[in-house]
């Protein structure tokens, strides 16, 4: 029994004999089962070869398909999958469970002036024997992978090499930006190495994705996607990159075995990357990217209401679409978790040990949360009374988060505005950000998107003292704009609206749309935006939205 979802089956062989297969019931988001009748009876230990003739659909939830108006060179299509959690059965029949590992072999026919890369090595070109117009590309990924890691792209793309195992790839128009942003990858992935052990996949590349990608970035083995919205031209979100590096150990060597378990492939990676991070840039600043996590939760909690099951860390998905269940909650808990243990069992370079034999442990395995606690008593067996300290059923099972006291340099600013009255305005000047980083202006508007709104007259002296909307980071750009909105700052309305349609990243899309669908000057012109914008826009993007703003069909 195979997975798939609006896929079309010709034909199928086992070991070159015809075989029978039949489609099971249809069910609303896990798709079809298709059945295959083996011609003969197989013995424990015998392999069978089973060959399926299919073809995914157009409207395949894995797949956007762009015209060649829609991409930045202008003069070709271009193709891009995404599998994760459960959409590779929307390219093609497989297990796609992440308990699953395989490993795979392709061979790409696409017209010769593009590029295909995959989630392997590259394996060499060759002209296509049955159409000299087209061009076959090899690849093979010897590692073995869950489904949700398979992944295609096609375009007229064109690389940088920016490290002995890294190419960045992205059309013409980006690709030199892009090898400026991330040409930290090699300190990252030594970093990495140093962490968790040796990088087993060979090649580390990177894949800039057209602006309508659902996520900051996707952990392809060997070939990383990234959305273009990281390119702030000064690498300052860089995280995403040592985010992506990390999941090389957490995620796809050790992955979980069902999407119940997902905090152990964010939670690690969240740790990993902000471990990175300290190393490059210091141990001040890991804790400052740990804080801004804290707060993230705390809005993500907010949003989604404590007393939601979701926002537990270990969810029930019966019945439940992973897609539906995504937020922050399993990288940012379990974040929090990994770091509470780190100061509870003896800092930051005890816990490493921990980390890097439990990848060690657990490489090329599926695991769930009880595999994971089990390793963590029996590495930490002289603390086990410590570990029993440890409120285990309240950290996995209840939903919403504890309050911890996280002081921060941001708090001070973002309370001189929340109390300043009409009076206090123009004591405010742009001098106030003088000494503040990219990082710290995101922390700034995080705190005051907690809050209630700020009256219209603040945030439009805050615009004339410190032109925020001149600022294109997009994490300060997204936040800044939610704050105007939710401030009924009606100049802002075209601002957020072009946010939210020239770039596709769920993280900034979503809750752009929200506040302006929740604020009566825009309501119909978000709704009236999206319809139009919804043919363009990724399949898992336009669903979620379109539940947003009560469009679905």
């Amino acid at each position: 029994v195979l997975d798939t979802r609006d896929v079309q089956v010709f034909k199928v062989t086992v070991n070159g004999q015809e075989a029978q297969f039949a489609f099971g019931e249809k069910h609303s988001f896990k798709g079809t089962p298709l059945e295959i009748t083996f011609p003969n009876e197989l013995r424990r230990g015998q392999e069978a070869i089973v060959e399926i003739s299919f073809e995914s659909s157009p409207q395949s939830s894995a797949l956007q398909w762009f015209t060649p108006e829609q991409t930045s060179g202008k003069k070709h299509p271009f193709l891009f999958s995404q599998c994760q959690a459960t959409h590779c059965r929307a390219i093609f029949p497989c297990q796609d469970t992440p308990a699953v590992k395989l490993t795979y072999f392709a061979e790409i026919s696409v017209p010769k002036e593009l590029v295909a890369l995959m989630s392997a090595n590259r394996d060499g070109e060759a002209p296509d024997p049955e159409d000299s117009t087209r061009k076959i590309y090899r690849f093979s990924q010897n590692v073995p992978i869950p489904c949700y890691l398979f992944a295609l792209v096609v375009g007229a793309l064109e690389s940088r090499k920016i490290g002995p195992r890294t190419l960045v790839w992205a059309e013409k128009e980006l690709v030199d930006k892009s090898a400026y942003e991330f040409s930290e990858a090699e300190a990252m992935l030594k970093t990495a190495e140093d962490l968790a052990g040796p990088y087993v996949w060979g090649q580390y590349d990177l894949l800039v994705l057209p602006p309508s990608f659902p996520y900051g970035g996707m952990e392809n083995p060997c070939l990383t996607f990234v959305t273009p919205t990281l390119l702030a031209g000064d690498r300052s979100l860089s995280n995403v990159i040592a985010h992506e590096i990390s999941h090389s150990w957490t995620g796809n060597l050790v992955t979980n075995k069902t999407w119940e378990h997902f905090w152990l492939n964010e939670g690690h990676t969240v740790y990993l990357e902000r471990r990175i991070g300290g190393r490059l840039f210091g141990e001040q600043f890991r804790h400052f990217q740990a804080l801004g996590g804290w707060r993230e939760l705390q809005n993500t909690i907010n949003t989604l209401g404590d007393k939601n099951p979701v926002t537990n860390l270990v969810i029930n998905l019966d019945e439940v679409d992973p897609d539906v269940a995504y937020s922050s909650v399993p990288y940012e808990k379990g974040f929090a978790l990994l770091f509470y243990l780190e100061q509870l069992l003896g800092g930051p370079d005890v816990f490493i040990g921990f980390l890097k034999a439990y990848v060690q442990q657990f490489a090329y395995k599926s695991i769930v949360t009880e595999d994971w606690k089990n390793f963590l008593y029996s590495y930490f067996k002289d603390k086990v009374d410590v570990l029993d300290k440890v409120d285990w059923n309240s950290w996995f099972h209840a939903p919403g988060m504890y309050d911890m006291t996280l002081s921060n340099a941001c708090v001070a600013l973002s309370q001189r505005w929340i109390q300043a009255k009409e009076s206090d305005l123009g004591s405010f000047s742009s001098a106030d950000l003088k000494e503040m980083s990219s990082h710290q202006l995101i922390e700034f508007l995080a705190l005051l998107l907690l809050e209630a709104p700020l009256p219209l007259s603040h945030v439009q002296r805050m615009q004339e003292v410190y032109d925020f909307n001149a600022i294109n980071n997009s994490e300060i750009r997204f936040r800044w704009l939610r704050l105007c909105i939710r401030s009924k700052w009606e100049e802002a309305i075209p601002l957020a609206l072009k946010m939210a349609t020239d770039q596709g990243r769920m993280k900034f899309t979503r809750p752009l749309f929200r506040d302006l669908y929740s604020f009566d000057k825009s309501q119909d012109l978000a709704v009236k935006t999206f319809l139009e914008h919804r043919a363009s826009m990724h399949p898992v993007t336009s669903m979620l939205v379109g539940k947003d703003l009560k469009q679905d069909q």
